[in-house]
């Protein structure tokens, strides 16, 4: 009997002394948050896009509470100038302006005018046909249109139309998800006031390039000599256009023969 209650004090009083190192851990080793972090966190828009250059809203909001290197407020791309001035009412100081940001996907290769290699039947995702000979269609530069791209978007931007994915730049927020959920690298993240762009990818020689899409780029340098402003030049078999000389004044895009160049809204 004396052993049982004997077992029992031992064992209430290794509790009680457990009970107190854990508590004086606790106190001692607490760390103290930051309630700015929470506040900014929740005028974020949750997506997590890395657009700012942080892991997440948490790691931007973090960043921005912690004052170190004269984070800007500005960085949230898909929440503009509204979220940055929500930032600057907590966090103090002026909101910078944002410049609006829209995607933008380089490929007109539809299923009108692309010519199909295969006809592809396994998981309908562009990152697994990309590693079956590219995708069905010829032109191995092009879009596949199988829609990563539309399910990586949180703001239902993005639709495939006729095999080729397009973007509703009204809904577009600018976050670049999609970019990374293209394996041919087609989407770009531009600014909104863009005028002309180059919906093509093909850099190979302008014969090979029409036996896969009419609507591709070949380098026929016809933009490059009539842009009044000199913002367009080739660069390895596709027209550039370099935008703080373009005007925007479109007579690029009516000379384009296949039609590569395009007013882009």
């Amino acid at each position: 009997m004396n052993t049982i209650i004997i077992a029992i004090c031992s064992v209430t009083v290794i509790g009680a002394v457990c009970a107190i190192i854990l508590s004086t851990a606790s106190k001692v080793m607490a760390v103290t948050e930051d309630e700015r972090v929470t506040q900014v966190q929740e005028c974020l828009p949750g997506s997590n896009c890395g657009a700012c250059g942080y892991p997440g809203c948490s790691g931007y909001a973090a960043a921005l509470a912690s004052g170190e290197n004269d984070i800007k407020n500005n960085l949230c791309i898909p929440g503009g100038s509204a979220v940055a001035q929500k930032i600057a009412g907590i966090l103090g100081g002026e909101a910078a302006d944002t410049e609006v940001k829209i995607a933008v996907v380089h490929c007109r290769g539809d299923l009108s005018v692309q010519q199909k290699k295969m006809n592809y039947t396994g998981i309908q995702s562009c990152t697994a046909a990309k590693k079956i000979f590219g995708g069905e269609g010829a032109c191995a530069f092009g879009c596949i249109g199988y829609g990563d791209c539309k399910i990586a978007c949180p703001s239902g931007a993005i639709c495939i139309e006729n095999g080729l994915a397009r973007i509703n730049t009204t809904l577009c927020t600018g976050c670049g998800l999609c970019v990374k959920s293209c394996p041919n690298k087609l989407i770009s993240v531009e600014n909104e006031s863009l005028k002309n762009v180059v919906l093509c990818k093909n850099t190979e020689k302008a014969a090979a390039v029409r036996k896969k899409c009419s609507s591709g780029c070949i380098a026929c340098g016809r933009c490059v000599r009539e842009c009044p402003s000199k913002a367009v030049a080739l660069e390895n078999n596709l027209a550039k256009i370099d935008y703080e000389k373009c005007t925007g004044c479109g007579h690029c895009t009516e000379i384009c023969m296949p039609k590569s160049i395009q007013l882009y809204k």
